[in-house]
């Protein structure tokens, strides 16, 4: 085989290990995404939680890298602080261990036409979507074995090369080569999981001894970093130290090793006989000892980056808090923050209510002022979160969750309505204003009593989205007939004032405008829970009352 040959079929090879590890990956995230969204909640509390669902998230996306990336992404958002993405980027270090276990404990050969045959059924005959997830899994795991048998074939002819046995010489008698080696493979790569395989590959065909694949694989932990520093780009000045920390971890695990390259050789020569099983045991002993170690000196660590990368971030209002393209690499957490960047643009929305309401009884024109420029960033929220919820369907959701992110679209519209009400009660406002308009004391009690139950409608509506817990949905509609049931009984006692000439005619106007207006946002608040009501999520099938009068009004 010619050498261009050669390279093109080992090129060809790796495309498809890695298309089967995106396979796998879909699958898994598919299957398992709900739950870590969860996990993400509960087990980045501390360090060391983090280190567990770093390396649950990554055993499941199949990549390091991604999982570094999501970190900085999170770190970006202010979700995650730098204590927590310390054992989060360790954690990582270890779940990418999996993929070279998975080859070392198969002989791939042998396990392609069945691996992929068996999830070919289980797709065809599955009636659960998470039977046909595994089917899936089983057909990535099958492919990744194709790209890996491929590249190993590509390579066989190496074994005649002269040059390629001096070059196994050398690396054995200098490690430090051997690392530089590791940390370019995987930068052109983009990825351990795949410089690893190939590692395995040339193992499987005898053509590198473990002297030669151990600094290969140490520099191959530190050339993962480049994604996350270069995902940092622009990023917050926390979310760049995020990134720097998980260079400086690699970087101290890889000198630590190097030190202790002979006691690692001969401890897992003990292990097994089998230089395949070899490497990816070498490759787990790294990453979980460099974990054990340096978790203790976590604190250490983030003084360093600290001083590394100096400055403070600032928090643009106009720009998404929660959300982040970087996230993008773990759909299923992505969609859970979306939720969570609709609840802050919810609670901006809520605030211009109480502006609105305030305005009107006051007549404070710093109000109104404040309301417009919150409802400037209700707008600019509303179109960052729609065009951020477009990434996320595209990408490797399951049913349920491509349903719940279709919903939000309508989410989204609500919240949006609900601040354009809310400008509505500040035009009330300087109508009153500009035509020295004053309500009586009666009118203005009234309308404290019913934006506290808007009020109360639109938190609970906020936290049933948050939490989806019924027991938020049962409180909306109890607010939201409140609000129904003070706006007809405050009607009819205003037009009794009117024809008492207790007011004027154009203060009983805008007052019943303002009764309108607050009722239709709890219609909205009603609209936004049906999206997490049990039963199907029938969110585009619910009640969606006065919206196309509410729309008119506006």
């Amino acid at each position: 085989m010619k050498t261009y040959q050669m390279v093109i079929a080992l090129l060809a090879g790796l495309g498809i290990f890695l298309y089967g590890m995106r396979v796998m990956s879909d699958a898994l995230q598919k299957s398992a995404g709900a739950r870590l969204k969860k996990l993400l909640e509960v087990l980045t509390n501390n360090k060391y939680l983090g280190v567990l669902f770093g390396t649950v998230i990554t055993a499941v996306v199949q990549s390091s890298s991604a999982t570094t990336v999501m970190v900085v992404g999170l770190v970006n958002s202010g979700i995650m602080n730098l204590t927590q993405a310390v054992g989060v980027i360790m954690g990582a270090n270890i779940g990418t261990t999996a993929t070279a276990q998975l080859i070392a404990l198969f002989k791939f050969k042998q396990m392609i036409p069945y691996t992929i045959i068996l999830g070919i059924i289980i797709l065809m005959l599955a009636k659960k979507k998470s039977i046909k997830h595994f089917g899936e899994f089983l057909i990535g795991f099958g492919i990744l074995f194709m790209g890996m048998e491929m590249m190993g074939d590509a390579m066989k002819p190496l074994k005649e090369a002269v040059w390629f046995n001096d070059l196994m010489v050398n690396l054995s008698h200098h490690p430090f080569l051997g690392v530089l080696v590791g940390i370019g493979l995987t930068v052109l790569v983009q990825s351990s999981s795949a410089t690893i395989g190939i590692l395995q590959a040339l193992a499987f065909q005898g053509l590198i001894p473990l002297t030669a694949a151990l600094p290969i694989l140490f520099g191959d932990n530190i050339g993962t970093c480049v994604t996350a520093l270069l995902a940092s780009i622009g990023a917050t000045v926390t979310a760049r130290r995020a990134a720097v920390i998980h260079l400086t971890f690699n970087l101290i695990g890889t000198l630590i090793f190097l030190i202790l390259l002979n006691p690692l050789y001969y401890i897992v020569q003990r292990l097994t006989g089998d230089v395949v099983s070899q490497i990816a045991n070498a490759h787990t002993i790294f990453n979980v000892v460099n974990t054990a170690v340096q978790i203790h000196f976590a604190a250490l660590l983030i003084r360093f980056v600290t001083k590394v990368v100096p400055g403070e971030d600032k928090q643009d209002q106009f720009e998404l808090k929660y959300l982040d393209k970087r996230i993008l690499e773990t759909p299923s957490v992505a969609a859970g923050q979306i939720v969570r960047e609709i609840v802050r643009m919810g609670e901006i929305a809520r605030e211009n209510v109480a502006r609105g309401v305030n305005a009107m009884i006051t007549k404070d024109e710093k109000v109104i002022k404040e309301l417009y420029e919150n409802e400037k960033i209700l707008n600019e929220l509303e179109k960052q979160i729609s065009e951020y919820l477009v990434l996320v369907s595209n990408t490797a959701l399951s049913d349920e969750q491509r349903y719940k992110m279709t919903a939000m679209f309508n989410t989204i519209h609500d919240v949006e309505r609900m601040g354009d009400h809310a400008e509505n009660l500040a035009e009330i406002a300087e109508y009153s204003i500009e035509n020295n308009i004053n309500f009586s004391n009666m009118a203005i009690e009234e309308l404290k009593s019913i934006q506290e139950n808007v009020d109360l409608a639109i938190s609970n509506a906020l936290e049933a989205l948050k939490t989806e817990n019924v027991a938020y949905i049962d409180n909306v509609e109890l607010y939201e007939s409140k609000v129904d049931e003070l706006r007809e009984r405050f009607k009819n006692t205003h037009i009794a004032r009117l024809n008492r000439s207790e007011c004027n005619i154009n203060a009983g106007v805008i007052f019943l405008d303002a009764l309108t207006n607050l009722e239709r946002i709890s219609d909205h608040c009603i609209n936004i829970v049906d999206v997490v009501r049990p039963g199907g999520r029938q969110y585009e099938q619910a009640d969606r009352k006065h919206e196309a009068a509410s729309d008119m009004n506006t």
